[in-house]
């Protein structure tokens, strides 16, 4: 007979009520371990995160980024009144809401159920309720060519070890002539320090390490794992997965805009992007 293997501990949490690691490294991570992890983490910081960004993440709004790109402002979308969207990676699904309330028929997902009890709990008290799924963005539980648009704001995809079949499943999903647009880290940040100050801009790392960001906890257990991926590697992404590339966006940070956001600020905000916003297409 084989043991069941050991349930993964409560993830002990710091002062600031995020989870805290035993130790941090570069290397490989596969799709179930990132996963497994990324869910574990979400779920256990999602109290802490939404109450450090709420306010600028707003219960009915769509943030693009931490640079205050708006969809009301960007119309990435273009006019989804009438369509059917699905939102990959909603955390709170303060954008499907929005979306909601500007006409769509959403469908809103995330891999963390910690995240989408926030999600639940912010549909009951704005009125605004969007269908919420739990799920992996690599196996979407939706039909082909069931949906106008894809869209995921700093949802999931930094987190997918297998990217080229997540996108392969969104473009699965849309039907021909959707869109689907998403913004991620933008590469230039990872050979950076996690700094918001522009005097910390020196390089640390090479650009082209693709191996993870890993937090592990003390017996050596992935716990938080972030994926890098070169602008060129998105473009291939993109285009293996059978999607056609738009436009890369690297949107510039919103004039008198003051939050900081991890790494990003308005001071370093003025030197580089923090973010790429991929805009597409299914032919």
């Amino acid at each position: 007979m084989t043991s069941s293997p050991r349930p993964h501990p409560t993830l002990p949490l710091g002062s600031d009520g995020y989870p805290v690691p035993s130790g941090v490294e570069r290397r490989t991570a596969g799709t179930v371990e990132s996963a497994r992890a990324n869910r574990r983490w979400w779920d256990a910081a999602a109290p802490a995160y939404l109450a450090e960004h709420g306010d600028d993440l707003g219960d009915v709004d769509f943030l693009w980024c931490p640079e205050g790109l708006r969809e009301s402002d960007a119309h990435l979308l273009g006019n989804v009144a009438g369509r059917r969207v699905l939102e990959v990676g909603c955390g709170s699904a303060p954008c499907s809401r929005w979306l909601r309330r500007a006409g769509a028929e959403v469908v809103a997902t995330d891999l963390s159920g910690g995240m989408l009890a926030r999600a639940a709990a912010l549909n009951r008290s704005t009125g605004v309720d969007v269908p919420l799924l739990q799920a992996d963005v690599g196996a979407l539980p939706l039909a082909s060519a069931g949906v106008d648009l894809v869209c995921s704001a700093f949802g999931g995809l930094p987190f997918v070890a297998d990217v080229e079949g997540a996108l392969t499943e969104v473009a699965r999903v849309l039907r021909p002539g959707g869109r689907f647009v998403a913004s991620v880290n933008h590469p230039l940040r990872w050979p950076l320090p996690d700094s918001p100050d522009p005097e910390d801009l020196r390089i640390v790392s090479s650009y082209f390490d693709r191996r993870p960001y890993v937090e592990t906890d003390e017996e050596g257990r992935a716990v938080y794992v972030e994926h890098h991926r070169t602008v060129g590697d998105w473009v291939r992404a993109v285009v293996g997965a059978g999607l056609v590339l738009e436009d890369l966006v690297e949107p510039e940070w919103t004039p008198d805009r003051t939050q900081e956001w991890g790494q990003w600020s308005p001071a370093r905000g003025a030197l580089i992007p923090g973010t790429l916003i991929l805009v597409c297409h299914r032919p």
